[in-house]
């Protein structure tokens, strides 16, 4: 006779994300701000280009298939728009021109996987600084931070992180390197032209 044994499981799957490190002053900037208000957001201080997504892909096909969708992606320069406060969360808003939408919007070709309700047409790119925030504190807390001055107002973004979240630890997969501009060989006067 047959024995008829349950389905396996579907096996559980990472939670993976494309981000941006903040450069160390404002990384340690935002986590002395976050220890100041005890508050934290989910993991260290990042930049998403992809929210947290899953994906059939496994992990070294994920990472070629980034590294391809990457290749001679320029360094990119973001720029802080100001604090900016959601029900339950307050981050620190950067500006989406155009350079950052494309980018956004040709990483979310990669996959197959899923979306994540902020990205796409509702994506915002940020820092967070507040994550799960109480709706009693929620008042006291904006209040204090509106009158916080981030140590920097603009940023280059020189590499992209793939990172992979699962039971709750995030490890950095892979860094994938962006084009830097070429240095300028020939001195610059004051004014800022080229001697002639």
């Amino acid at each position: 006779m047959t024995q008829h044994l349950p389905p396996l499981p579907e096996p559980h799957r990472p939670l993976y994300s494309l981000v941006a490190w903040p450069p160390q002053v404002l990384d340690t900037w935002m986590r002395r701000v976050q220890a100041t208000l005890n508050v934290s957001g989910f993991g260290l201080p990042h930049l998403n280009l992809r929210a947290p997504f899953q994906t059939s892909l496994s992990g070294p096909d994920l990472v070629a298939a980034f590294r391809e969708g990457l290749r001679g992606e320029p360094a990119l320069e973001v720029r802080v728009r100001g604090w900016k406060r959601l029900s339950g969360v307050i981050f620190l808003e950067f500006e989406l021109d155009p350079a950052l939408a494309e980018l956004h919007t040709r990483m979310l070709e990669i996959g197959p996987s899923s979306r994540a309700p902020y990205d796409g047409p509702d994506y915002r790119p940020h820092l967070t600084l507040a994550l799960g925030i109480l709706p009693w504190a929620e008042d006291l807390l904006w209040d204090r931070v509106q009158v916080l001055t981030p140590p920097l107002d603009h940023f280059t973004v020189q590499a992209l992180s793939l990172t992979r979240e699962e039971r709750g630890e995030v490890q950095e997969l892979h860094t994938f390197p962006l084009v830097l501009p070429p240095e300028e060989d020939e001195p610059r006067t004051e004014a800022g032209a080229a001697p002639s």
